[in-house]
């Protein structure tokens, strides 16, 4: 029984040296166990062996049997400890847990939004087109200030080159699709809302039963064909739409809701522009920090549509021009001549 004993430390020791997990090295050890077991089943009484190990199979047998109990009982008291800190209480629907109340306390001591502007936000459904640049600090935003269902529609993964602005991604994400990648961030920011990840491009297919089942739409694509798409299927449904750009130092932002007497987004964009004209980010570059802030500013206006408080940008847009520290808010109509929302 020593020499087991000696062999049993010695595999162990071993596996620590080595980094070995300690399933792998209890393994090892239950291997040599069913050695010494197999090898007093098969050899004849008289055989020097027997002499060695010193105890019987029956004792053999009985050790085995208490060394399962006791790893047994250890493995069902772990799974009850994370069970048991698993479980919250249940919170009844429409109700906030003590958690959630001391998370947005400085939301609910606000008189703009209070405990009913809570709950609405905490009953709102909101889309996020794209998980870059833009929607990076929105949905992260959204999620902190307790939105309870965020959907976000990306069909792109995460690059190298993303990680300068688009900062809900992680150096470690590098090569997962962005939904699950932000979905995972959301998460850990707020495991009280819920995250609808659509790891694909929007299609004029499935846009209109995406789009109904969101109170708001937040668009911040970089391209005009995605852009018109959701317009067209936001005046269609009549949804309000938060829509944003980026140009290296520049943003812009504004609220499209024809719905209530504003303007669409193709009646301020009616046509794309010519190549060249609006290049893109990898084309022109963007300020690291400029998504941040022009996404912050969407998250901001999402919060307002959602509470209804304050004056939103609807029939107005703010350009914010980060290289000489200025906004500037211009008026825009709707067009009745518009082929999405015009007569």
């Amino acid at each position: 029984m020593i020499w087991f004993l000696v062999l049993a430390a010695a595999l162990w020791g071993l596996g620590h040296v080595m980094k070995a997990p300690v399933f792998a090295r209890l393994l090892m050890i239950g291997l040599l166990y069913l050695g010494v077991v197999l090898a007093l089943l098969v050899l004849p009484a008289d055989n020097g062996f027997r002499d060695m190990i010193g105890v019987g199979l029956t004792g053999w047998l009985v050790l085995g049997g208490v060394v399962a109990l006791v790893l047994i009982y250890q493995r069902f008291l772990a799974a009850m400890r994370r069970r048991a800190g698993a479980v919250e209480p249940v919170t009844p629907p429409g109700k906030f847990s003590p958690s959630e109340l001391e998370r947005y306390a400085r939301h609910i001591v606000m008189r703009e939004i209070g405990g009913p502007g809570q709950k609405r936000l905490k009953e709102a459904r909101i889309l996020g087109m794209g998980a870059g640049g833009l929607g990076a600090p929105a949905l992260q935003y959204l999620a902190a200030a307790g939105v309870g269902t965020i959907g976000v529609i990306d069909g792109d993964v995460v690059d190298n080159s993303n990680l300068q602005r688009q900062v809900i991604h992680k150096d470690a994400q590098i090569g997962t699709a962005k939904v699950f990648s932000a979905m995972d961030e959301m998460r850990a920011q707020n495991p009280n809302v819920t995250v609808r990840p659509y790891n694909r491009r929007l299609s004029e297919d499935i846009a209109p039963e995406l789009f109904a089942d969101y109170d708001l739409v937040l668009d911040g694509t970089d391209n005009f064909d995605t852009r018109y798409l959701v317009n067209r299927t936001c005046v269609a449904l009549g949804k309000p739409l938060i829509s944003a750009a980026l140009s290296q130092w520049e943003g812009q932002i504004s609220t499209f809701h024809p719905a209530s007497e504003g303007p669409c987004y193709q009646c301020i964009f009616p046509k794309a522009p010519a190549d060249g004209l609006s290049p893109s980010c990898a084309e022109g570059g963007v300020l690291g920090p400029l998504p941040g802030v022009v996404g912050s500013m969407m998250a901001v206006e999402a919060v307002k549509e959602i509470i209804g408080a304050g004056q939103g940008l609807r029939g107005r847009m703010m350009i914010y021009d980060a290289l000489w520290g200025e906004n500037r808010t211009m008026t825009i109509k709707a067009n009745r001549a518009c082929s999405v929302c015009g007569d």
